[in-house]
């Protein structure tokens, strides 16, 4: 094993700790929904940035490039100031939702270029204006601006203008698990010489100020040797200690609200949150502690660089004090040894046949997904409560977001979304984080799809919280894929299967699902309604609300979601019951039950409309009004796409091992002609005497394929488009009341604001919904073999195998990211900087989504969460035909 997998091993074993210190630090705590304590759930305007840096938060830290213990008691992040901008940079500025123009965005660049699964090695770049940082500019021309307008960035600014800016590279490498090496690298690209203060800060997440704790911790400088020492001492982790090479002034104050500042208040001691902030840019001598104690504290570096130099400064975090030994001697060799574990460690994870390019994309998105681990902690009944210290919240919060997870009780480390965006969980966005993840570190994949499933995360019907704006709003159920796929994926690289996550998470998945059942299918037809988070505005009105027609829709996405989540489901039972023959009876249920819902994709009754539409050949949503009429809402989305994820093949060997369950389908194929006969083939055996589970026949499989590989439809060079390129020109059209609805082709912002923030289904590429059409395709492949064949694209005459369809895919997917022939990256659209300066070039952003039609990223700049699952397809696709990688004759855990 590398060195990193044996502190995998180590850490998995419990023997060390090798993650109990990571970047768990948020890169936003303010305008969050648990920092709002507002009457009517502001949450952007109850603690705004302007608020940050005076208020302490009640729930989580943030920082610049920050660390913390996973319990978040002790905090380290950078603050810089380039001794122009009105206020330290002590953490990211952006647009709230109501500020920009398409909705909140950051407004910074900042990369994750590396991090081990332990963090024992872990590197991010900040780059910083040497010029007046624009807060005010990037407000105002953003509201000025409408939907129609692209984003006001900080690049159109001018601040980077002849490069006169730092970058700012901070590094961090492990001694062991109490003992963490810092290097601040701050290199000058202007031209002339700039001076700069770096300020790393250490401090204590505030837990004593809500009268739920009486314990205090302290910091204090203390007299060890030459350089300054900040010691920290506090009940639960014990003492550490921040080393500061050379001679930096160290500043001292507490992690207490200015209440002078924000609400005219006295405070108890004049040192408070923005102290520091107060020294360094007012020059107020008297506002930090000249006993240099408190609870917060910074080192003071006046740092002057040349054009063209980079400075450097070391620091050492560590539970000792390092009389003995200098705190330094060993630096630069561990340092070195660390960077070089984690090069041979991503040898063993990135293909070696993979060019440059391609193996800096992957690297990079491992490095996001593992830097956006967070400490995330909200117990929704104390926020509800409020803290005894203060007064009690508004009682209309009773009734307001989130009432009804009282239970819910949050403090653990979890993969994010976005760490600025969307600095909170997402269930659904969770469950494709642990793909790419469980390439590095499959146990911590496991754990966070067994964390969401706890007692005290689940709702007590069943439901999995979706995201802290609304934790009962409905998600697609893709934790059951997710889960399959993580063990299938730890199966493979293990060489055995970790049967006990599988029944963990397989007995909880029956109370959500049970939950599905009893909420989502309005009447009792194996039909489904529900909005589904951000698939709701791909429609022609907000599915997730009562529409304006009356009546409700029969979901062709929620519905094949559903029949997805039988089948995996049913998947899991299969692989349970192999061992444990208790499991064939559950696997007998969930088979019945898809065929259910397959037969009523289809086939609705005498007086009812299937969804699947016989005159175009496509799926389509019904409207069900109340008056008893019904129609197709003829749109072409991605709505029609999703009934290709239900999909399952049956392994020979897998009914042989389970002839009660074997049985059992042969009699409901016999006896139940009336709902098998006009499904997909389940007794015809395919390709390595495989059974075939799907909603789609062969039939439609094909008019489904000829739109989406169609280049005037959904294919994109890029991928699939979230809407067919079709409603350009023909936008669909709805008349309700007084008021006309109309889907348009939008391939990048959005330019309504119905449904809100910066999300757009409407024509966009989406990786999450792109990434499970690739693997539903070589499900499909893995039946229908080498014989079936369609056109890619549509009308060229090139046929291609289900397989090789689904290689192309992948590909157009990640050569969103990689230099073209004339060394573009289509991801950066047309900023210049970031196509052709070298300090620039070669980082990756990896967006919410993507340009339909270019390519460019759009949405939150840094959700390398979803997309991150671009490694898992270059990992098992490459970035050129020649590079793709072969079938497995027979191993279906290898295949997909």
């Amino acid at each position: 094993m590398t060195q990193e997998e044996i502190r995998l091993s180590e850490s998995g074993a419990r023997k060390k700790h090798w993650k109990r210190w990571g970047p768990y630090l948020s890169e936003r705590a303010w305008g969050t929904v648990r920092e709002d304590y507002s009457p009517y759930g502001t949450a952007w305007e109850s603690l705004p940035h302007d608020h940050a840096r005076s208020r302490a938060y009640r729930w989580n830290e943030d920082g610049l490039a920050g660390i913390s213990d996973r319990k978040q008691t002790m905090c380290f992040a950078v603050a810089l100031w380039n001794e122009r901008d009105p206020i330290l940079k002590e953490r990211l500025f952006g647009l709230t939702g109501d500020e920009g123009n398409h909705g909140e965005d950051v407004k910074e660049y900042y990369f994750y270029l590396d991090s081990t699964p332990t963090h024992s090695y872990m590197k991010y770049l900040y780059k910083y204006p040497q010029a007046e940082f624009p807060y005010g500019k990037l407000v105002e021309e953003n509201k000025r601006r409408g939907k129609l307008d692209p984003e006001f960035e900080l690049m159109d600014t001018g601040v980077f203008q002849d490069d006169r800016y730092f970058d700012v590279f901070v590094e961090y490498a492990k001694a062991n698990t109490e003992d963490i090496l810092i290097k601040i690298s701050v290199a000058n690209r202007g031209p002339e010489t700039a001076n700069l203060r770096l300020l790393p800060t250490i401090w204590f997440r505030n837990t004593w100020s809500w009268g739920r704790s009486k314990h205090r911790p302290e910091l204090h400088k203390a007299k060890l040797g030459p350089d300054p020492v900040i010691e920290l001492n506090h009940d639960r982790p014990g003492n550490r200690w921040l080393h500061c090479e050379g001679q930096p002034e160290v500043l001292f104050t507490e992690n207490d609200t200015n209440a002078q500042r924000l609400f005219g208040l006295s405070n108890p001691s004049p040192y408070v949150k923005d102290s520091i902030n107060n020294y360094i840019v007012q020059g107020l001598e008297d506002a930090v502690n000249p006993k240099k104690t408190g609870t917060k504290a910074s080192a003071h570096y006046r740092m002057t660089v040349g054009a063209g130099e980079t400075a450097v400064v070391r620091l050492r975090l560590a539970d000792s004090d390092f009389a003995r030994q200098g705190a330094f001697v060993d630096f630069d060799a561990t340092f070195a040894r660390r960077q070089g574990e984690a090069d041979e460690f991503y040898a063993t994870v990135i293909p070696e046949d993979l060019s440059p390019d391609a193996k800096n994309v992957m690297r990079q998105g491992f490095g996001g997904m593992l830097w956006s681990k967070q400490f995330y902690h909200y117990i929704v009944k104390d926020w509800l409560e409020g803290d005894p210290a203060y007064p009690p919240p508004p009682q209309a919060r009773w009734n307001g977001r989130n009432h009804e997870w009282k239970h819910l009780y949050n403090a653990d480390v979890i993969s994010m979304p976005d760490k600025w965006e969307y600095p909170w969980y997402a269930a659904w966005d969770l469950a494709f984080h642990c793909i790419p993840l469980a390439l590095v570190d499959s146990d911590f994949a496991k754990e966070q799809l067994t964390l969401i499933l706890r007692e005290w995360y689940m709702h007590p019907n069943g439901q999995i919280p979706a995201y802290e704006w609304a934790f009962g709003d409905v998600n697609p159920p893709v934790h059951a894929w997710a889960a399959w796929r993580v063990y299938k994926i730890d199966k493979k690289r293990t060489g055995k299967g970790d049967r006990e996550f599988l029944m963990r998470v397989f007995h909880k998945l029956l109370l959500n699902f049970t939950w599905w059942v009893n909420r989502k299918d309005a009447g009792g037809m194996n039909i489904f309604q529900g909005g589904f988070l951000g698939l709701d505005n791909i429609g022609v009105f907000d599915r997730g609300a009562p529409l304006p027609t009356g009546g409700y829709l029969e979901q062709s996405d929620g519905t094949s979601w559903m029949a997805m989540y039988t089948l995996n489901l049913l998947a899991i039972a299969l692989e349970l019951a192999a061992e444990e023959p208790a499991y064939e009876d559950v696997a007998s249920k969930f088979w019945e039950h898809f065929i259910y819902i397959a037969h009523a994709m289809s086939h609705r009754g005498r007086d009812g409309m299937g969804l699947w539409n016989e005159e175009d050949g496509f799926f389509y949503d019904v409207l069900k009004l109340p008056d008893g009429n019904h129609f197709p809402m003829k749109i072409r989305s991605m709505v029609g796409l999703i009934p290709l994820f239900a999909v399952e093949t049956l392994e020979p060997e897998v009914l042989d091992k389970l002839p009660d369950f074997k049985r059992r389908l042969e009699w409901f194929i016999k006896n139940r002609p009336d709902l098998t006969e006009n499904l997909a083939s389940m007794s015809a055996e395919g390709m390595g005497e495989r059974r075939l589970l799907s909603i789609a026949d062969e039939t439609q499989l094909r008019s489904i394929l000829k739109f989406m590989l169609d280049e005037k439809e959904f294919l994109s060079p890029y991928g699939i488009r979230a809407l067919s390129q079709f409603h350009r020109d023909n936008p669909y059209r709805l008349t309700a009341g007084n008021m006309d609805y109309r889907v348009d082709y939008e391939p990048g912002e959005s330019t309504t604001g119905l449904f809100g923030g910066n999300s757009n289904w409407r024509g966009p590429i989406w990786f999450p919904v792109n990434y499970l059409l690739v693997e539903s395709l070589q499900k499909f492949h893995h039946y229908v073999g080498e014989n079936f064949k369609v056109e890619f694209p549509t009308g060229s005459g090139n046929l291609l195998t289900l397989w090789e369809v689904a290689g192309e895919l992948s590909r157009r997917m990640t050569s969103i990211f990689l230099r073209d022939g004339d060394g573009r990256r289509p991801v950066f659209g047309n900023v210049e900087k970031f196509q052709t300066d070298p300090h620039w070039r070669d980082l990756v952003l990896f967006h919410e989504y993507f340009h339909g039609d270019s390519g460019a990223g759009v949405g939150a700049s840094h959700q390398t969460g979803w997309t991150g699952v671009v490694t898992k397809l270059m990992q098992q696709s490459g970035e050129s035909r020649e590079g793709q990688k072969e079938e497995p004759a027979s191993d279906p855990v290898a295949a997909y």
